[in-house]
């Protein structure tokens, strides 16, 4: 083979340089894995080793850890390009994270960042694979939350591989690592993390990736991974600066993001991909679209499609603030605590209409509130062919109770003389006295409770109540629809879709478009809404457009 056929943009040797091989053991190096030597500056030294010799031969090398438990106290380790760190397993090659010697320390495993270490494009990591271990992050305690307490955080990767990780308590971000060229994240759980994090503060999730650093493409795929009850979100990508331009490239494939704040979600990007995957559980939203990240910038141009998302104790997905244009195709969005799609104003970020928008294909039904709610200006809009059913679940009355028959638990509310609609009470917020807690489901005589935050053990706002202690929840809102329009709605195409009830007469309306609403040059046709109690609700006429061939019970 010949040495042009090698080059890189380092020069390359056929023969590595002498006291830097390709492969080691790390036992032989100086880590012990006996869980108890701090094997952090045995790791280190022997990345810089690795490193040294990749840049002088560009060849890659690989640290391999056999089974046992590696220490890593007080100290992240500054990562170089061309090491991969490979293990036997996660739950065979784990690594402790721990700062007990150093409470200022965030300690990640591996780290190159812009602020600490200069990274760039021109200062990138390159040719470097995490695969087969364990990160465990709960020994890290901080006095105040500190974003780089992460599994690993890498910043300005080139042909990056993170697979078959398992992350789980880290005081941040589990998978943290930011501008991702040509890179791959396969495999990766993530458990509990963001554990330190207050909800409303940088990182907390499970995997977060930073992008816009390498221009308008950024390649990265994230595949078959799976989040659970991470402080902030199970999956996000996140434009880090307001003045970059939204990439395009990304890819989540076949993932499951289960009992997070938010399940996934895209703070501006460009076309990103989201198909196969489960979103289930959340406490906010399955799948959210806004501009609540650092740069204030919501996606545009995505995808949804193939994914389950279903049970959110919030909204199904949730709209905020995006320009548009974004497809939502071929969906179950089920079950959810708040609305099944919900198009609104954050109150910040974009203020046009979202252009564009598809919505196509979806089942959407058995949400507590409307299965389709327009809270904020639309244009060119196409709502086609989705079933739409039972919606609106949420129609229990204000009920409250005390005494003998009354029971609380951490995440549950009995009442023995309840007799409660299945579902009718989800969303709401219960309230004990000066506390509170939010209903993610109910049956007849309990109310199911949503951690007050991921990860946690309890429904409560403060200390679980006394037994017998009075209650008090809420009445149901007034009404709802299959689609509501309480915004403007403009030049939009709402056809072929069923809307009806079956199991439950709780979604009043077919299509309502109330007194906040407005639909000017639009065309609503062959929608067959018989089987819903009404089928047209108009606060507010209609101006222009097409009307026809729309079906209900009294045609």
């Amino acid at each position: 083979m010949s040495r042009k056929s090698l080059s890189t943009t380092t020069p390359q040797r056929l023969t590595p340089v002498a006291g830097a091989p390709l492969w080691c053991d790390a036992r032989e190096y100086g880590l012990t894995g006996d869980g108890v030597t701090n094997d952090q500056p045995a790791l280190a030294a022997l990345v810089d080793r690795l490193g040294a010799g990749y840049d002088a031969d560009g060849r890659a090398r690989v640290i391999y850890c056999p089974p046992g438990l590696y220490s890593i106290r007080d100290a992240g380790t500054v990562w170089r390009s061309g090491v991969s760190l490979l293990g036997a397993g996660p739950a065979a090659t784990r690594f402790l994270l721990s700062n007990e010697g150093n409470r200022s320390a965030p300690v990640p495993l591996a780290y190159w960042t812009t602020v600490q270490h200069g990274a760039d494009r021109d200062r990138h990591i390159a040719d470097c694979s995490f695969a087969d271990f364990e990160i465990d992050g709960s020994g890290v305690a901080q006095t105040a939350y500190d974003y780089l307490a992460k599994g690993l955080g890498l910043q300005y990767v080139v042909r990056g591989v993170f697979r078959n990780l398992y992350i789980h308590h880290t005081g941040a971000t589990g998978l943290g690592c930011d501008f991702l060229q040509d890179s791959l994240i396969d495999g990766v759980v993530t458990v509990g993390c963001g554990r330190l994090d207050n909800g409303d503060q940088m990182g907390g999730a499970g995997i977060g990736v930073g992008i816009g650093g390498w221009g308008d493409v950024e390649r990265l795929t994230i595949a078959n991974c799976t989040t659970i009850g991470n402080g902030t979100n199970g999956i996000f990508l996140e434009l880090q600066k307001d003045y970059w331009t939204p990439p395009r490239g990304i890819r989540i494939i076949g993932c499951h993001s289960q009992a997070n704040r938010f399940g996934i979600s895209d703070w501006g990007a460009d076309g990103l991909i989201v198909s196969g995957c489960t979103m289930t559980n959340n406490l906010e939203a399955g799948f959210d679209v806004s501009g609540n990240g650092t740069a204030g910038v919501a996606g545009r141009g995505g995808l949804v499609t193939g994914c389950v998302i279903d049970y959110n104790v919030g909204d199904g997905i949730s709209m905020g603030n995006t320009p548009g244009p974004y497809a939502v195709q071929a969906n179950r969005i089920s079950r959810n605590g708040g609305f099944g799609y919900h198009e609104h104003d954050l109150g910040h970020g974009y203020q046009g209409a979202a252009a564009d928008v598809v919505i196509q294909d979806n089942d959407i039904r058995e949400n507590a509130l409307d299965g389709i709610r327009i809270d904020r200006p639309m244009l060119d809009t196409s709502i086609v062919g989705n079933r739409i059913r039972d919606n609106g679940r949420r129609s229990a009355p204000a009920e409250s109770g005390s005494g003998e028959a009354v029971r609380y638990g951490p995440r549950e509310v009995t009442d023995g003389n309840a007799d409660w609609p299945a579902g009718g009470h989800r969303g709401k917020v219960v309230r004990v006295g000066s506390r509170d807690a939010v209903v993610s489901d109910n049956s007849a005589d309990r109310l199911s409770l949503a951690e007050v935050r991921p990860d946690g053990s309890t429904g409560w706002s403060a200390a679980t109540p006394g037994p017998g202690t009075a209650y008090e929840l809420p009445d149901a809102p007034p009404a709802c629809g299959g689609i509501t329009i309480a915004a403007p709605f403009d030049s939009a195409t709402v056809r072929g879709n069923r809307i009806w009830h079956r199991d439950a007469d709780t979604q009043a309306y077919g299509i309502w478009v109330t007194e906040a609403g407005s639909c000017v040059s639009c065309a609503f046709e062959d929608n067959d809404l018989a089987g819903t109690e009404a089928a047209l609700r108009l606060d507010t006429p209609p101006i222009g457009g097409r009307w026809a061939r729309n079906h209900s019970d009294r045609d």
